[in-house]
């Protein structure tokens, strides 16, 4: 009874700056859906639209292929080994987070770029040239979503219970065969979880795929690059672009609701 009455005081103080972030947040989204010009949904069956589309579903697909092959031993690495300086290690992986994605596309082009740190031998040796490509726009995508994917796999590592694999490790499994069975079974949900949040953020990724890959249709142009370019010559085709984007956002955000929105009543 008590606590009832506790759980019911909401103080006014907290519930009206409360309303205010919750409106700040939704009613754009909800002036994208009332502003959608409908009647031009005919502009998604447009070849340039569908070629953007197909183009973003593959590299933000191929990105998280990526990210899992290497994300996955990061966050190991990051979660049971005692390696030092794992702090630091971790504030490094986190970096593209915050950082500009524009700032890391021009660091990609400085390390990958056909003069760049990496990219002149690549280059010289092998004739791979990743900057302006499909396969830069994969790897501009990998960059700013790869963090999403070794944060969530991370905090699954080490919520799981080490006694498994430490139960494995006494009966003489390897290292390598207690981390197949034991380990990454126990903790596949977190690896859907980032992996499903990395495809997302791989997906709507702009600035550093148009600072590393450009802007070249059929090739480069992937939907947050459609959106910008249709946004100078046809608003409305960009109002119908933006709201496939949002759509898809808001599948992820329901796919992972259990995980990331639910909480307790």
């Amino acid at each position: 009874m008590t606590r009832n009455r506790v759980r019911g005081r909401l103080p006014v103080v907290l519930v009206l700056p409360a309303v205010l972030g919750l409106a700040f947040l939704l009613v754009p989204l909800a002036g994208l859906l009332v502003k959608t010009p409908w009647t031009s949904l005919s502009t998604l069956l447009s070849a340039e639209v569908g070629e953007a589309l197909r183009l973003s579903l593959i590299c933000a697909s191929l990105a998280t292929v990526l990210c899992l092959f290497l994300g996955i031993p990061l966050a190991w690495l990051l979660a049971r080994s005692g390696l030092p300086g794992r702090g630091f290690l971790r504030a490094l992986v986190t970096v593209p987070l915050v950082l500009p994605p524009v700032v890391g596309g021009v660091a990609l082009l400085l390390v990958l770029g056909r003069r760049g740190l990496i990219g002149e031998h690549l280059d010289a040796w092998f004739g791979i040239s990743l900057p302006f490509t499909t396969a830069g726009v994969v790897v501009a995508e990998a960059f700013v979503a790869m963090p999403f994917l070794v944060i969530s796999v991370e905090g699954a590592l080490r919520a799981a219970d080490p006694r498994y694999e430490e139960a494995a490790a006494t009966l003489g499994a390897s290292k390598w065969l207690t981390f197949r069975r034991v380990t990454l079974p126990s903790v596949l949900p977190g690896v859907v979880a980032g992996a499903v949040l990395c495809w997302a953020r791989a997906l709507g990724e702009f600035g550093a795929t148009i600072t590393f890959a450009g802007n070249f249709p059929g090739e480069t142009t992937t939907m947050p690059l459609a959106v910008y370019l249709a946004l100078e010559t046809d608003p409305d085709a960009a109002i119908v672009l933006s709201i496939v984007l949002l759509l898809v956002s808001v599948g992820v955000l329901a796919g992972l609701r259990d995980r990331w929105i639910s909480g307790p009543t």
